[in-house]
């Protein structure tokens, strides 16, 4: 129970990577309601300007997979200058990202610089890597203008450039730890994941969202909308769920020890009844005769403990 508890607050406070203050996120999916790809491009470039332009929206931005929700999208990859070694993982996790994203997140960028307006388009060519994935691939040396491709095999074409390298968050969530993340430009009539960082209160800031979208598609359904550490809670629901089990187990496996320890004392106690009735009347002090008893039972509790807490400790290395 103390280490599915430990696990938990391990989990709890882990380093996103990502300021969750004042952070809110919905979803969109305009494809449902016959949105084709320009349209919909369209529509996510006007709602992003309206919630930037809103009163008490600090930033806005969007991305095709929502974050910290066990989600992702990845892809086997080239890398410029970088050969493969028998059995490598080649993989990097994957997301489609509006410009400003990494403001919105407050995610630090390191090297480069972020999308533009001008990235915003059909098969865009440049990308942004996290600090993990570019220490991977290239050991130390800017990753600035490097290119990487889709695919491992040797026909892969390296046909994307790395135009900026920023700071290392989490994505699917705090279990799984750290990726090496590629971002590409946000394009299409695919569902989004919007970001909203807001000095209004929660209920004012999910107000304005609903607004903003309904002014432009009264049809269109805003869902799982909520505060991003609201989504961390929810991620990490099972790993809650487990430790307050295991922890209500735990106590109930203590209380039912002790219950048990108490009476076969008290049935011990019982047994010596005479004896003890006949040491009091020959003189024998009430305290003395309670810690005849009463070491017995620290007796019990010491072998309990002497056994137990090395056994756990042992065990919990695994």
């Amino acid at each position: 129970a103390g280490l599915f508890v430990r696990s938990l607050q391990n989990l709890q406070t882990t380093d996103t990577g990502v300021a969750l203050d004042n952070l809110i996120t919905f979803q969109l999916s305009p494809a449902l309601n016959g949105y084709d790809s320009p349209r919909a491009v369209q529509f996510y470039q006007n709602l992003l300007e309206r919630l930037n332009s809103a009163p008490g929206v600090t930033s806005a931005s969007m991305t095709a997979v929502p974050i910290l929700s066990g989600d992702e999208w990845d892809n086997y990859m080239s890398v410029e200058g970088h050969r493969p070694a028998d059995g490598e993982n080649m993989q990097a996790f994957m997301n489609a990202l509006s410009p400003g994203y990494f403001k919105t997140m407050k995610i630090a960028l390191l090297e480069g610089r972020d999308f533009t307006r001008a990235d915003y388009k059909p098969n865009s060519n440049v990308a942004i890597v996290n600090r993990k994935f570019a220490e991977h691939f290239f050991k130390g040396a800017s990753a600035i203008g490097k290119r990487i491709g889709s695919g491992s095999g040797p026909n892969s074409k390296l046909n994307v450039e790395i135009i900026g390298v920023v700071a290392d968050s989490l994505y699917e969530g705090p279990r799984e730890g750290v990726r090496r993340q590629v971002f590409v430009p946000h394009f299409g009539a695919g569902s989004a994941a919007f970001y909203v960082r807001a000095t209004l209160s929660t209920s004012a800031a999910y107000s304005l969202v609903r607004n903003e979208v309904r002014q432009q598609d009264a049809a269109l359904p805003v869902y799982a909308i909520k505060t991003l550490e609201g989504q961390l809670d929810e991620t990490l629901l099972t790993d809650r769920l487990v430790a307050l089990l295991s922890a209500g187990f735990g106590l109930l496996a203590t209380l039912l020890a002790s219950i048990g320890l108490y009476g076969v004392m008290a049935f011990v106690v019982a047994r010596r009844k005479k004896e003890l009735g006949i040491r009091l009347a020959l003189g024998a002090q009430p305290g003395y005769v309670i810690w005849l008893v009463m070491r017995e039972v620290l007796l019990l509790l010491a072998i309990g403990l002497a056994v137990g807490i090395p056994a756990a400790m042992l065990l919990g290395r695994y």
